[in-house]
């Protein structure tokens, strides 16, 4: 009589992820060829924090632009993904909402309420992810660098409720048209960087990727998994307590 193979049954996503000082968000390499090496811990390393320095940049865009002063960076994470190849066109970056429209936490879809991964950071929960492609933001001009920062914090939502900014119409996340609303991005930067008191919250992006590694000996930055749309029910919430009870 042969024996039958024990299989376990994987475990349903947690629909929360909590990080904090005892599970410390991840930080991994920023390398060339997509590869999601972890980051060695190294005494005295001098390697440019990439996503805590664009979270400066960030925090000083928001507080200087009269349109985006309802962004609140401390409820904003931000991280990158790894390019999958070095060409220069493709996915810039992203800024995920960890809400559907008007902030709600769950939607239905059916007979099936859904909610967005709920994200948590020292116990502040985090209403976007925004997220840059690395290295290929790296390799545009200082000035598509900019651009795409004003453009990616622009979709945040006026309410800042966790939704995107909504335009009338057919395209509600661009507009009807991207290219003017990537040139009111240029008019925003513009007015952004006219006697700027403090050029070295943004003089790291005016070089590229190589010379920016060769200056700091490495590039580092927060990695986080995607959020996922997660169906919500009495199982998925045991899950998510088991899981915060391991943490615990």
């Amino acid at each position: 009589m042969t024996g039958t193979r024990n299989r376990s049954r994987p475990r349903p996503l947690p629909l929360e992820l909590r990080w904090d000082a005892r599970r410390p968000l991840p930080a991994r390499w920023v390398i060339p060829d997509g590869s999601r090496q972890r980051v060695p811990n190294q005494s005295g390393g001098t390697a440019l924090d990439f996503t805590e320095r664009m979270r400066t940049l960030c925090e000083d865009v928001a507080e200087r632009c009269k349109e985006l002063r309802h962004v609140y960076m401390p409820r904003v994470l931000v991280a990158f993904t790894p390019s999958r190849n070095r060409s220069r066109y493709g996915l810039q970056a992203r800024v995920t909402p960890l809400r559907f429209r008007d902030g709600t936490l769950t939607r239905r879809h059916g007979p099936t309420d859904y909610q967005v991964q709920r994200f948590f950071v020292n116990g502040r929960e985090m209403l976007y992810v925004l997220t840059f492609c690395l290295p290929r933001f790296l390799d545009q001009s200082f000035r598509e660098k900019l651009i795409t920062v004003f453009h990616e914090l622009y979709h945040v939502g006026p309410t800042f409720d966790g939704d995107l900014r909504r335009h009338p119409g057919r395209y509600a996340v661009h507009s009807h048209s991207k290219d003017q609303y990537d040139s009111r991005m240029a008019e925003l930067v513009d007015d952004y960087l006219a006697e700027h008191p403090d050029p070295d919250v943004f003089g790291f992006l005016r070089v590229g990727y190589r010379e920016l590694w060769e200056r700091h000996g490495g590039i580092v930055g927060v990695v986080v998994p995607r959020p996922k749309l997660l169906p919500v029910g009495v199982a998925s919430r045991q899950v998510a307590a088991r899981n915060r009870e391991d943490e615990g």
